[in-house]
Formats: structure tokens, sequence, C-alpha cells
């Protein structure tokens, strides 16, 4: 089972990962939208925006030899973990509809963020145990 998807489509799996961390620059209108921040002052900051980006290059960078960096790839799956773990509580404490009256860009953007996340973890946790697995890593 685990080693059912062939490694281009890993390689593409990371890449999309990448560019998935890229839309925070069209939700968040390169980072001039007020209500993301607002809405989140802790991890969707700025700062936090910003660094969103940094993951998603992390991702593009490593898509072609992810193979050589098996626990950087631990990392990316706990990494998307925490903000799938991060995004459910919000969703379970907050109004999205109160961020969509505001915002519409920014209510898409919570709707979304982590599912994403979460379709993520498990694709990194994936190919995490399957280099963990394979013989030849």
């Amino acid at each position: 089972m685990l080693g059912s998807l062939k490694n281009a489509t890993i390689t593409k799996g990371f890449v999309l990962a990448g560019l998935f961390n890229m839309t925070v620059l069209v939700f968040s209108r390169f980072f001039t939208n007020p209500v993301i921040p607002e809405s989140d002052p802790v991890v969707m900051s700025n700062f936090g925006l910003v660094m969103i980006v940094v993951w998603g290059l992390a991702y593009i960078s490593v898509a072609k030899n992810y193979h050589a960096v098996k626990w950087l790839v631990a990392v990316f799956a706990v990494e998307k973990l925490i903000y799938g773990i991060v995004w459910t509580k919000w969703i379970l404490n907050h109004e999205l509809s109160a961020v969509y009256a505001k915002d519409t860009m920014a209510g898409i953007f919570y709707t979304i963020y982590g599912l994403n996340d979460w379709v993520f973890f498990i694709f990194f946790s994936y190919v995490f145990l399957r280099l963990l697995l394979d013989k030849n890593s």
C-alpha cells in the first residue's frame, strides 16, 4: 500500500503543497487584507502569513529530492498537523460568518486553509512513512 504513489506523483504533491501555501498571497491581497490578521492575530499575523509562503517555498525546494530528506518530510507533516489542529480549534470557537461579513476573501481563506493543512498532513505523513519503510532510503 505505501508504495502505490509514483515518485513523479509525489514530486507533484510537494509542488502542489507549495502552490497552495502561495495562495495566501491572493487571499491576503499581498498582505494588505486586514481581516485575516484581525481574525487570528497570533497565527495569521502578517508575519505568520509570510511564514506560510516560506513553508511553501520549502516544500517546492525539495520536490525533486524529497527522498534525500525524509526527516524534513516528517517536519513538514508535523507542521501541517499543528496548523490543522489550530484551524480546527479556530473553526470551533469563532463565527466564520462574521469573517465573511467583513471580507469574502478572508472568509474563504478561513474556510479552506485548515482543510488544506489536513490533506497535506496526510500526504507528508504518507511520504515520510514510505521513506521510513523503504530499505533503499
